[in-house]
């Protein structure tokens, strides 16, 4: 398949798949830019993520295309949730995503590619790995603003959302303050509650709602009410959005589903049962996908393009079936089946839940 030939005539493609983040067009010009002029690559540009893929649409990109992306926002070659492999054996659609697989076999081998680059997160680079088993050469790069990928130490799109939530918290507790309100801003993570934990830490949030620290009511009841009765009449809680009670735990998978179809929106939710708890005036915020969007930070940037400039020196090396990555500080590259299918949730013993608890933030 492909070239399989020395740098100078390697022909990659690239691809951004799954939601979008600040930093994927820093990522995608610190690949290009390392490929095209310091080993003398081609690069196919695919459209919308592995659906581009599939159907064949792409094209050859020059330098003028990822040119002055550095700053920008979004994907510029546009991205999809488009899953491949989602289904198993035996399943209704498992014959149609066969051909999504095949199909993305044989456009890997018509477009003549030596390595399929892919830009994303979990899933996305899961995708990867299984089209590593079915004979691609893939390398993966590490982006969501949930920052929740095994081997890496941070992804990019982090700090940037990081950066828009605790701008959002710093400008709640001005108006908190000004109405003795109790408001509980809503951030992304169904899973993990890597971003709503930071960002509560760097906005002095009140209370810090996380997936993996399933909260009482009542606890943060008494922590709201505490705060009252010493003269601070306002409160923020930081919630993220797959944040669960402790009877929300108890319950099954396909009842707890169930019970959060009939209550979408954890920040409403939370609201209700503070009111209801305290008698505290409550309002609800949910920031959504203002966290996703906008220019990338200065840190994002600089993690991007290393992380760009590693993966097209593993394209250079034909070093394949890896992702590159953040180790500490230094950028490397780990084996794609690390992080496969899995999720990197907050530890219960991590520092950052500490630092919250050491300076009286109530966690659940």
């Amino acid at each position: 398949m492909g070239n399989n030939g020395n740098s100078l005539t390697k022909i990659f493609g690239i691809l951004t798949s799954g939601g979008d983040c600040p930093g994927l067009n820093a990522a995608i010009r610190g690949v290009c830019r390392a490929a095209y002029d310091r080993y003398h690559m081609q690069v196919l540009g695919i459209a919308n993520g592995y659906r581009g893929l599939i159907e064949g649409d792409a094209r050859f990109l020059t330098p003028w295309d990822f040119s002055g992306i550095l700053t920008r926002g979004g994907t510029i070659l546009g991205t999809s949730r488009e899953k491949p492999f989602k289904s198993k054996p035996g399943d209704y659609d498992h014959a149609l995503e066969a051909d999504k697989v095949e199909a993305i076999k044989e456009n890997y081998r018509k477009f003549n590619l030596d390595c399929l680059v892919v830009l994303g997160g979990n899933g996305t680079n899961t995708t990867g790995y299984l089209l590593a088993k079915e004979g691609l050469n893939i390398i993966g790069l590490p982006k969501t603003i949930d920052n929740d990928i095994v081997g890496t130490d941070r992804t990019f799109g982090f700090h940037s959302a990081l950066s828009i939530a605790t701008e959002a918290i710093d400008r709640l507790h001005s108006t908190a303050q000004s109405h003795n309100r109790v408001i509980v801003i809503e951030l992304m993570g169904h899973k993990t509650g890597w971003l709503s934990l930071y960002a509560g830490v760097a906005g002095g949030g009140d209370v810090i709602l996380i997936p993996e620290k399933p909260y009482d009511i009542k606890a943060i009841g008494r922590h709201l009410e505490k705060r009252f009765q010493s003269g601070r009449g306002f409160s923020i809680v930081v919630a993220a959005e797959g944040a669960l009670s402790v009877e929300e735990a108890r319950m099954d998978k396909k009842e707890r589903k169930k019970y959060r179809e009939q209550n979408p929106s954890l920040a409403y939710k939370v609201a209700r049962e503070i009111e209801a708890e305290t008698g505290m005036e409550t309002r609800a915020t949910v920031l959504g996908y203002v966290q996703r969007g906008g220019i990338p930070s200065a840190s994002d940037r600089v993690l991007a393009t290393s992380l760009g400039t590693a993966a097209a020196e593993l394209l250079a090396k034909g070093k394949y079936g890896r992702m590159a990555a953040l180790l500490g500080n230094e950028v490397g590259s780990i084996d794609l089946s690390i992080p496969a299918g899995k999720v990197k949730y907050v530890p219960e013993d991590h520092y950052m839940i500490d630092t919250a608890l050491a300076v009286g933030t109530c966690m659940g």
